[in-house]
């Protein structure tokens, strides 16, 4: 990841559109974000520019990874247990973390009680089990999620859902056509980040870029992806 996600497009793309979702969101001036599982820490590199932002991760790998980028204010700890004030944060990011903690419900509500009232969660999580392959097996998935089922999860921590919608939605048949392939492969599992040449990997991004638009306007009705923006309300019930 710390080699990658500067420059390959899917790390680009999906930090691009959760950043532009984040923007649309906030109103805060200088916003308080925690970044949940902020792996190597390209994303908090990004916030420190408009935000201030907290990184939290359970991996000390990740976290020293964190600190070569200059990044200090660190937290190590689980998802499903913050040690966090509550109502101490104007947002949460949580990308493609909730699908690694077992306990997902509990994530969830942790994520609602650290947010002040009227602060916002923006996620994203891998899309359908039919994806579900060596990929998800080596990085320690322990699902995959359908639209309804992260509405679901949303309101039942007392979120109410903005903004809830597919993504990676134009490249999903080669996604879906690459995945069916990987499952008739013996061996170890594997991480799948296929090698592209410069001018594609371009390309790409450009693409998604596309697709952020759509997704800023309107529901996409399949993807790789579910991405949601949930707001905890002013008056909880």
């Amino acid at each position: 990841m710390f080699e990658l996600e500067d420059r390959y497009w899917w790390f680009v793309a999906r930090r691009r559109l959760a950043l532009a979702l984040l923007r649309d969101a906030l109103g805060a001036e200088r916003p308080r974000v925690l970044d949940l599982g902020c792996g190597t820490g390209v994303v908090l590199g990004e916030l420190e520019g408009w935000a201030e932002p907290v990184g939290l991760d359970f991996s000390p790998l990740a976290l020293g990874f964190c600190r070569r980028r200059g990044l200090r204010r660190l937290v190590a700890a689980r998802g499903e247990s913050l040690p966090l004030r509550t109502s101490s944060f104007d947002a949460v990011l949580a990308l493609d973390i909730l699908e690694h903690i077992p306990d997902d419900e509990a994530a969830f509500r942790e994520a609602y009680r650290v947010l002040r009232p009227g602060g916002a969660l923006v996620l994203s999580v891998p899309a359908f089990r039919v994806l579900w392959g060596p990929h998800d097996v080596a990085l320690m998935h322990q699902r995959r999620y359908r639209l309804p089922e992260i509405a679901q999860r949303l309101e039942q921590a007392g979120f109410r859902v903005r903004r809830i919608s597919y993504s990676i939605f134009l490249l999903f048949p080669i996604v879906l056509l690459i995945r069916l392939a990987e499952k008739l492969k013996r061996g170890e599992a594997k991480a799948s980040l296929p090698r592209v040449p410069g001018w594609l990997n371009r390309l790409l991004v450009g693409l998604q870029a596309v697709e952020t638009g759509w997704i800023r306007r309107r529901r996409l009705p399949w993807g790789s992806s579910v991405v949601a923006v949930a707001v905890k309300p002013l008056q909880e019930p």
